[in-house]
């Protein structure tokens, strides 16, 4: 289970499953109290357990019986596309151009015969539901929080960024979205030449963010925050960016290098 799974299930996915147990436990439990057998199903019910027929396992009878809350139980429900959890997906919608290198909150479910995944994105503002088929292992992740894709992320790294750090900022086009990360790079101030030995970038209060998939001039390709005062910041026309967390881990930075476009956006 971890080694298959781990790294794209998370705690929310986690306490999906628990809910999905939690009501089956329920309608299992309805169905027992809805009285007593009647007719043939009574008559086998009171008759020897000895001789209903069982399978044979390791040369003896035995009976088996998956748990409902058990590990196997959900790896099976996973590795047969029943169980329907959330996740991230990079580069949503086969990589649409609008969504380059960015990951949103999707509802997965394992295609078995392909080994790939089905995508549900959940509808926003006019925007109804969207669908992606085949979507492959590398470019899905567990969400990094634990909170709603519509919830501000409270950046706690601001103070300890510098010029080429790496990082994730959440976007979205207007209030009704919902929030992706999309990944940039900590840049220089103008009045900066970039030169480490003079640099002083990382004492100023505002923190240069710069997309370098964009082309130079396009109003996609740089932004900037407030290092002390961040909250959400934007407007209708260029969508609101709200919170940073900084990249540390060199399998994450890989995964969005690796995911690059080929080609300059504008």
């Amino acid at each position: 289970m971890k080694n298959k799974w781990g790294r794209i299930i998370g705690s929310a996915a986690y306490r999906e499953w628990q809910w999905h147990v939690a009501l089956k436990t329920r309608k299992d439990s309805s169905h027992l109290k809805q009285g007593k057998p009647k007719g043939l199903m009574r008559i086998l019910s009171i008759v020897r357990p000895s001789w209903w027929p069982q399978s044979k396992v390791d040369g003896s009878s035995k009976q088996c019986s998956l748990p409902d809350d058990s590990v196997m139980a959900w790896f099976l429900a996973l590795e047969t596309g029943r169980f329907w959890f959330p996740a991230q997906v990079y580069n949503r919608e086969n990589g649409h151009v609008g969504f380059m290198l960015s990951c949103y909150d999707a509802e997965l479910s394992y295609d078995p015969r392909t080994d790939t995944f089905q995508a549900r994105y959940p509808p926003h503002g006019r925007r109804a539901e969207a669908t992606e088929n085949n979507v492959p292992w590398e470019r899905l992740r567990a969400p990094p929080f634990d909170t709603s894709p519509h919830d501000l992320h409270i950046s706690d790294c601001l103070n300890e960024l510098r010029p080429g750090d790496n990082i994730e900022i959440q976007w979205r086009r207007n209030k009704e979205f919902p929030y992706g990360w999309w990944y940039g790079v900590v840049g220089h101030l103008e009045s900066c030449d970039g030169n480490e030995n003079y640099c002083r970038c990382h004492n100023s209060d505002t923190v240069v963010l710069e997309f370098n998939q964009y082309t130079r001039g396009s109003r996609w390709r740089r932004t900037t925050v407030h290092r002390k005062e961040h909250r959400e910041e934007g407007n209708e026309a260029d969508g609101f960016y709200g919170g940073v967390r900084k990249l540390c881990n060199e399998e994450e930075i890989s995964t969005w290098k690796r995911l690059w476009p080929s080609e300059i956006l504008e």
